[in-house]
């Protein structure tokens, strides 16, 4: 059973001035999975945000038309209520219409920058003014059958704000209690001790290691979205893909929803790095903060009374929380056609 996002996360809908209409989410579709938008028509949106993988990628780095990504590509689920409004790792899209187009104009990506010999993004649309599908479509959804950047970005983004998954055990126990902090009945009771954890703030000593209290999850992905708070800083992890440089702007992460498959499976590897393939390995590193001399963005949520934070893991703890993220995954979003290829194979 799909279970409607509920009052508190509508009110964080992202959706500003481009509805999700029938007509353009249909339209972004077929761009979002059109091998056509890539300058050598190898590589699609979809080539990298894969559904069986709720729109993330299985890999750490994903295959460009030159190369491969310098990030790994972020889960795309629920895109439509994240608290942070801003787009990429680093937050340099200030709406999910301009990071839309962004991987198009990337040279390693997509490649239509205008840059390294590549054509640019008028390069695309005059090829795909030539597409007699297009032509088709954009008079069906915008009266015309023009094509601009412009155009391409609402397109793309109602689709991918389409793509939502609230039918969760999660979802089926919240609706059940009036709020988050009491048992869900149809949850376990680890899984309610997980939600708990994830919930409830650390106490912390005067060096940084907790002595009562939760994991404080909740500070950084709030429920019932679980999407990352706007005003978050690096979370410790400043390596960079297959290089010795460090990054320190990674500052934005996807929602934990989905973040493992029905099977309880990562949906890939995890962190801007893609060097965290665990859940284990996630909780562990929260769970030993260690301050990099280089990191002057840590988030100070995770160096309390200047100290990396220890969350002093208890005996079944971490295996409580894992419990509980196991139980934000859905099932409709992994196989729902109307979020599926519109292209045969």
């Amino acid at each position: 059973m799909q279970i409607k996002p509920n009052r508190l996360t509508l009110q964080k809908d992202n959706t500003a001035g481009n509805p999700i209409t029938d007509k353009g989410a249909t339209l972004g579709r077929v761009l979002f999975y059109d091998k056509n938008l890539s300058s050598n028509n190898t590589i699609s949106c979809a080539s990298c945000h894969i559904q069986a993988n709720a729109f993330g990628d299985d890999t750490d780095a994903s295959d460009g038309v030159n190369g491969t990504t310098t990030r790994h590509a972020m889960r795309l689920v629920n895109s439509r209520f994240s608290n942070e409004r801003k787009f990429f790792w680093d937050e340099r899209a200030a709406t999910l219409e301009l990071q839309s187009s962004e991987p198009i104009k990337n040279h390693i990506e997509m490649g239509f920058s205008g840059t390294n010999g590549d054509g640019s993004i008028t390069t695309l649309i005059s090829k795909l003014q030539g597409i007699g599908y297009y032509k088709e479509l954009f008079k069906y959804v915008y009266g015309s059958e023009e094509i601009t950047e412009s155009k391409l970005q609402l397109a793309l983004a109602q689709f991918i704000r389409s793509i939502q998954s609230f039918d969760s055990k999660y979802d089926l126990g919240r609706s059940a209690v009036q709020n988050d902090n009491q048992a869900f009945p149809n949850f376990t009771a680890q899984e309610n001790q997980g939600k708990t954890l994830f919930l409830t703030p650390p106490v912390f000593n005067a060096t940084g290691v907790r002595t009562s209290g939760g994991f404080g999850c909740a500070a950084c992905h709030a429920a019932p979205e679980f999407d990352i708070d706007p005003n978050t800083r690096n979370n410790g992890i400043i390596g960079v893909i297959n290089d010795t440089g460090i990054d320190i702007t990674n500052t934005r992460a996807p929602s934990l929803r989905d973040l493992v498959n029905a099977n309880g499976i990562p949906n890939g590897p995890m962190m801007h790095t893609g060097g965290l393939v665990t859940l284990q390995n996630v909780i562990g590193h929260y769970g030993t903060i260690t301050i990099a001399t280089r990191n002057t963005n840590l988030d100070p949520r995770l160096a309390p009374n200047g100290f990396g934070q220890q969350l002093n893991f208890q005996p079944g703890e971490v295996n409580a929380l894992i419990a509980f993220i196991k139980t934000l995954t859905g099932t409709n979003v992994y196989s729902d056609p109307k979020w599926s290829s519109p292209f045969k194979s």
